[in-house]
């Protein structure tokens, strides 16, 4: 029993010493070098030195970098070398600098928490439970709920509306001069190929009626009952159109 809680006293003990430091201690004991000898140093110096800190020389360079981001480690190039340096006065300046701004910053969110609060106040004023608050929101209600009904009874009207009936009218005018317009070019282009091509008027009338549409297959030619459109005068149809017909007849 003895050999064995020896041999795990032996076990532990090793492994706190295989254990490596964590990063916080590793800042602390680099800026220790620096406080200890308040002096400048290069990075290859710093990476002899800190093995001897505990910190392996491979993580030096990342440690140092980290206490420059936080400004506790300064750093500046002359000539050709970078120098390291931290004093102890420069780190009580960080921290005297870090508190200020989160003073500030405490400062400002109560200012915001007051003005939040005086706002939720008079939010809170009119809107106090009563019956005459209980009968404004349900008259509230129902008029929403009617207001839906006559929306949807609007929609059923919808194939009648004035706007939407001139608007396709119009579009249809478009439409309409813009089919004679083509049949007044086909005509147009017949008599100069008739004036210009005179005997091949029979193969040209024969090209006419034998046009075919490659993609559906079917004849498109110019029929014999090929002219101008006209526009059929327009009815509006539809669920009342209908009614009106109905009680007209």
């Amino acid at each position: 029993m003895c050999v064995f809680l020896k041999v795990t006293s032996i076990s532990l003990v090793a492994q706190s010493k295989k254990r490596g430091l964590s990063l916080d201690e590793k800042r602390e004991k680099m800026l220790q070098i620096f406080y200890d000898s308040q002096d400048f140093y290069l990075l290859k110096e710093l990476e002899k030195l800190g093995p001897k800190k505990g910190v392996i020389s491979q993580s030096v360079k990342d440690v140092i970098q980290s206490l420059v981001d936080d400004d506790l480690v300064l750093k500046d190039k002359i000539g050709t070398s970078i120098y390291f340096w931290s004093l102890p006065s420069c780190a009580g300046n960080q921290l005297r600098t870090v508190y200020k701004k989160l003073d500030s910053d405490l400062q400002s969110s109560k200012k915001r928490l007051v003005e939040l609060g005086q706002q939720c106040d008079a939010l809170k004023k009119g809107r106090e439970e009563s019956e005459e608050r209980e009968e404004a929101l349900s008259e509230l209600k129902a008029i929403e709920q009617k207001y839906n009904e006559l929306k949807e009874e609007m929609g059923q009207f919808a194939d009648n509306d004035p706007a939407a009936f001139e608007a396709m009218k119009q579009a249809t005018e478009v439409a309409h001069a813009a089919a004679n317009r083509w049949t007044d070019n086909i005509f147009t282009l017949r008599q100069w190929c008739s004036n210009n091509f005179p005997q091949a008027k029979e193969q040209l009338e024969h090209m006419y009626h034998e046009v075919l549409n490659s993609e559906a297959n079917i004849s498109v030619g110019i029929m014999d009952d090929f002219d101008y459109l006209e526009l059929p005068a327009v009815v509006p149809l539809g669920p009342v159109g209908d009614q009106l017909l109905e009680g007209d007849s």
